[in-house]
């Protein structure tokens, strides 16, 4: 049996059960640099078990609808952010966790300017830029030991776009 999900715009609200949408809204907290620089601060909590932040570049192959996803996966010793680097929209699918298996899925896109973070353990399938090939920041955990735990689907859910 198949699952069907259509998308939604992705808002701080409706994405607040997963963690942050990153982006820029309203004046700048602080000025800085002379006057040059608008700084918009601490626009996401990250949140590591043990280890340090690591930086890293992800160039990902692009996606398109209908799309398939058959596993989901979550990191249950850190944060995880994604900043597209090429301003690529980004599929977001990302599920409620109900005694270690995900459930209710939704999918969101992203629009330009849009980043998000990730809580700590929050059930999301992988990096999907859409339409188009993606270079992103991803910050996370780097340390010893796993931190990453997969879910396969016996039946796929089909991602459709609205």
């Amino acid at each position: 049996m198949t699952h069907t999900l259509s998308t939604q715009p992705l808002t701080a609200a409706a994405f607040a059960p997963f963690g942050e949408v990153i982006e820029v809204s309203g004046t700048p907290d602080k000025i800085i640099n002379q006057g040059m620089c608008g700084r918009h601060h601490d626009l996401a909590t990250l949140d590591f078990a043990d280890g340090r932040v690591g930086i890293s570049l992800f160039d990902a192959k692009a996606r398109t609808f209908p799309y398939s996803v058959d596993m989901v996966e979550r990191h249950p010793d850190g944060s995880q952010a994604f900043i597209p680097v090429s301003g690529t929209p980004m599929l977001v699918v990302v599920a409620e966790d109900r005694d270690g298996v995900p459930v209710n899925l939704r999918a969101f896109v992203s629009q330009p300017g849009q980043s998000i973070n990730l809580h700590r353990g929050v059930w999301h399938g992988v990096l999907a830029p859409i339409e188009k090939p993606g270079q992103f920041i991803v910050i996370d955990r780097i340390g010893d030991g796993p931190n990453l735990q997969e879910h396969w689907f016996d039946d796929p859910y089909i991602v459709q776009s609205v």
